[in-house]
């Protein structure tokens, strides 16, 4: 079967690169976005004539024109990502989130041989490695717990757990495979700018002196995109109907966030001074996945190291940061 895919988030950071890969695998892509967060930028509109994008809310149903029937795969990448929008707008992240993994379900639940993948996060377990209930490199089968339902920035875990809960009952209600795919500090070209890799890329290129980082002994263990979408096809394409919960990342090069800093400094020449903070209340202090159960599935080994990834982000920012102070 020819594969048609609808790509919900499909003008964001991960939407993007997937929709290139499968249009370079000769997919029909169908993208939906809202524009809450991502684009419509020149990276977007090169993407070709095997592209269709359609300007939709997924806290409403999708337009009736889009017949689940017609399509092969679904990836519902659609969500209020961000730390910023979980402290300011803890409620519209809930509703937001929920709502459109509910519409996108009853949608999904009318087609006949589609494959659902629901993008989760390492975010669903950071409670549970504060309580000491799941190791680091942390594995997929660990209990999930938030600490604390009140504090905003729970928010978009909670919705995340709740999103994995629903697509598990649809998947089993209805016979969708599935695939939930927990990723972990995936970083990139044209990622936003609510990440520790693009922010810190931004005020390099302003030169900022002192350099102020927060959570400076806090480590993180970064995914290029590249790798992260490929092993996401990867699982996509697996014949199994069962449902899968899979870590998606690169667990080789876990850092510091202050030697991640180093490394920047050293690729773009800068010495700057050092203020170093606190990290932001809730951030967990170490993230790492177990990609045991993805090289079982898959083989799965990153290809890009951690150097080449931030070069190669690196370089997409300056040129688009050059690009908008032209234009000005």
């Amino acid at each position: 079967m020819h594969e048609r895919v609808l790509i919900t988030g499909g003008a964001g950071f991960i939407g993007l690169h997937l929709a290139r890969l499968l249009i370079a695998r000769g997919a029909q892509v169908t993208l939906v976005d809202n524009f809450f967060r991502g684009k419509m930028d020149p990276d977007l509109q090169v993407l070709g004539p095997g592209i269709n994008m359609i300007e939709h809310d997924l806290t409403k149903p999708l337009p009736e024109h889009i017949v689940a029937s017609d399509y092969t795969q679904a990836y519902h990448l659609a969500a209020i990502v961000g730390v910023r929008y979980s402290n300011e707008i803890p409620h519209v992240v809930m509703r937001t989130n929920l709502l459109a993994v509910l519409n996108l379900l009853d949608w999904c639940k009318q087609g006949e041989h589609l494959t659902l993948c629901f993008a989760s996060t390492s975010e669903v377990y950071a409670g549970s490695v504060a309580l000491k209930q799941a190791p680091i490199p942390t594995p997929e089968d660990v209990p999930l717990a938030v600490l604390d339902l009140s504090l905003p920035r729970a928010s978009y875990a909670s919705s995340k757990i709740v999103g994995e809960q629903l697509c598990l009952h649809y998947a089993r209600a209805f016979g969708i495979p599935l695939r939930i795919v927990r990723y972990h500090n995936v970083y990139g070209p044209r990622m936003g700018t609510e990440h520790v890799i693009p922010q810190f890329i931004q005020r390099l290129l302003r030169r900022e002196n002192p350099f102020h980082i927060y959570g400076a002994w806090q480590s993180r263990a970064f995914c290029y995109i590249d790798d992260a979408i490929e092993a996401t096809i990867r699982l996509m394409d697996l014949p199994d109907p069962e449902p899968l919960t899979v870590n998606v990342g690169n667990d080789r090069e876990e850092i510091q966030i202050v030697n991640l800093a180093h490394k920047l400094f050293t690729m773009t020449d800068f010495s700057p001074e050092l203020s170093i903070h606190p990290p932001p209340p809730g951030s967990p202090e170490r993230r790492c996945p177990d990609l045991e159960y993805l090289r079982h599935l898959i083989g799965y080994e990153p290809k890009v190291d951690l150097e080449r990834g931030l070069w190669q982000t690196y370089s997409w920012y300056r040129q688009d940061w050059e690009r908008r102070r032209n234009s000005t």
